[in-house]
């Protein structure tokens, strides 16, 4: 059974729906390389998306601190920013143009939501940036120099573990919008810290399996608009990791 990554866009089925058929080349026929997906070109289109989320974010963060109220943008850009996730994980050819703009509304949504917490508790972004960079680049090094080798069962584990947190996350959330029930994830119990704990590893493990797809979209010479559909991919999984170390600070600053 092939297990695929739980990012809607880093998945084995997707990248292979969009390799190009294999057929036999003409010895006169020319082939540009330039039309095809590379690992540095993905880098270098993950680093553009980060750009603009960071200006993107600096927008709603300025409103906040300057009495305006981010709300509108904020919650606007988290609707439309998964509305380009979707449509973009069904026309990955349309991510040249998807890509991009998914970068500025998730920068609005994470930008009001980054100044929330920091009127909050002070200092707390700064710290959920470093820890989310720091994890990322140690994940990175782990799958470079093959320390963590991305295998079936790996796979397996990690999207089984995904899955099992949006189940719940859905779940808790839907019961929690009709009852008076408070989901075992909020406030600042042990447990709640233990689940957001968990939930920051799952995020990081499934690093790995965006940096195995990629190499393998790479490896398998797809077409250049995925080196957009993959950084996109990647994007997502580090503003989810982003956020979920901003939620795990806030609990521990809480407690104090």
């Amino acid at each position: 059974m092939n297990f695929n990554s739980k990012n809607p866009f880093l998945n084995s089925k997707r990248f292979s729906s969009n390799a190009e058929p294999r057929t036999e080349v003409h010895q006169a026929q020319i082939i540009d390389y330039n039309q095809e997906m590379t690992v540095s070109g993905t880098i270098n289109k993950t680093a553009i998306l980060f750009l603009i989320l960071c200006g993107a974010a600096m927008v709603t963060w300025w409103m906040t601190f300057n009495g305006m109220n981010p709300m509108l943008p904020t919650i606007g850009g988290a609707i439309v920013g998964f509305i380009l996730v979707l449509v973009s994980s069904f026309k990955p050819q349309l991510s040249p143009y998807l890509a991009p703009g998914y970068a500025l509304f998730e920068g609005l949504f994470i930008g009001g939501i980054s100044a929330i917490f920091e009127l909050k508790f002070p200092g707390i972004v700064i710290n959920a940036v470093g820890a989310t960079l720091v994890t990322f680049l140690v994940c990175l090094g782990l799958y470079k120099f093959r320390i963590v080798k991305v295998t079936e069962q790996f796979k397996s584990v990690v999207v089984a573990a995904t899955l099992a947190i949006a189940t719940y996350y859905l779940i808790s959330w839907a019961v929690s919008m009709f009852t008076n029930w408070t989901p075992v994830h909020y406030g600042n119990s042990m447990m709640s810290i233990g689940i957001s704990v968990f939930v920051i590893i799952i995020a990081a493990l499934n690093l790995f399996l965006d940096f195995d797809l990629i190499e393998k979209g790479a490896r398998e010479k797809m077409p250049k608009f995925m080196e957009w559909y993959g950084a996109m991919g990647l994007m997502i999984t580090l503003v989810w990791l982003y956020i979920e170390f901003l939620r795990l600070l806030s609990k521990l600053s809480s407690k104090d």
